[in-house]
């Protein structure tokens, strides 16, 4: 608990743009989580290094997050919003969560050897070792709830074990967090395989919206998405292009699948792709807009940024201090 409210733990790699998967899936949802939780969102650098990064995009990505989560709507006075990196209190508690983490325990994370096909020139350390910083970062700020997809499930999971073991030997040290996972627009499919997440990474361009594409771009994405046989809108398993399409335009508008199926009934496919391009293009106009005031206006997000990032490390060196004091590390001296 803090200031009187559960406490909701999340953030998001400072890799690439957002996507709209990233928004509908994750952002959005967390606009209003503040008005229930004391909530903190990183920008998650380190652990964006399992991938080689060209430095001046790197940082450059780094802070158009930040920007983005910011003209999403999540008010840096309300949430706490900061770099990683610049809360050193991550890398330490990663190291000691580590010597409580057990080598089996790593060998069974699936999104590990997923990424390992992917990069096999790069089968890092860092890489295998991810789900312990990830571990950190919750447990850092004692977090009671964490948004997760399904992909990130087995993360919390582990995460959860690690806590419960440390507390058994060590009492009541950190809180064990519970998913939180929104009811709607929970994974958004890619626009070219509705099989498989929408990907930032993923090299064919038209299977992702990203958040700061045109509208011109956005609408002909959509044109081009993979659909399905016949041309009825409804919603089915058998569907699976289709059903994506209304999940993304169900996001975005509000509207129920009875009430889409309804809207497009006898309609074709192209009436109704074109229509959920312009509900999306609808849709990030104003956070673009935002997006760019904030990025031109360099004084007021320097301010922002360095005023949470001395916020997370107080909350973090709270629960750094219990931690080293309880596996026996020497307290630093200080001068009188």
């Amino acid at each position: 608990m803090l200031n009187g409210k559960k406490i909701l733990y999340s953030g998001m790699q400072a890799t690439g743009t957002l996507t709209l998967g990233n928004y509908l899936g994750a952002l959005k949802n967390w606009v209003k989580l503040h008005e229930e939780y004391e909530c903190l969102y990183g920008v998650m650098d380190l652990h964006s290094l399992t991938v080689r990064q060209n430095a001046a995009e790197f940082r450059k990505n780094a802070r158009s997050l930040y920007a983005l989560y910011v003209a999403a709507g999540l008010d840096p006075e309300k949430n706490c919003i900061y770099y990683q990196s610049h809360v050193s209190g991550h890398a330490e508690l990663g190291w000691i969560l580590s010597c409580f983490t057990y080598m089996g325990e790593l060998n069974r994370m699936t999104q590990f050897k997923d990424k390992a096909a992917k990069h096999a020139d790069n089968i890092n350390a860092g890489l295998y070792t991810y789900p312990v910083l990830m571990a950190a970062d919750i447990l850092l700020y004692q977090a009671d709830v964490v948004p997760v997809g399904v992909d990130q499930k087995q993360h919390l999971e582990i995460t959860r074990d690690i806590a419960q073991r440390f507390n058994a030997l060590y009492g009541d040290v950190f809180t064990v967090p519970e998913a939180y996972i929104p009811k709607a627009g929970a994974k958004i499919m890619s626009l070219q395989d509705p099989l498989k997440k929408m990907s930032k990474s993923d090299e064919n361009a038209n299977a992702t919206i990203l958040l700061l594409d045109e509208k011109d771009a956005v609408i002909r994405k959509f044109k081009r998405a993979v659909t399905d046989s016949g041309c009825e809108v409804r919603y089915a398993e058998d569907k699976p292009g289709v059903s994506n399409l209304m999940d993304i335009y169900g996001c975005v508008t509000g509207k129920s699948y009875e009430e889409i199926e309804r809207e497009f009934d006898g309609r074709g496919y192209g009436d109704f792709k074109l229509a959920v391009g312009e509900a999306v293009a609808q849709e990030l106009e104003p956070l673009q807009k935002k997006y760019r005031e904030i990025m031109e206006d360099k004084s007021y997000l320097d301010s922002v940024i360095s005023a949470n990032d001395e916020k997370a490390a107080a909350y973090a060196a709270k629960t750094l201090r219990k931690v080293q004091k309880k596996v026996g590390l020497t307290e630093k001296l200080r001068r009188s």
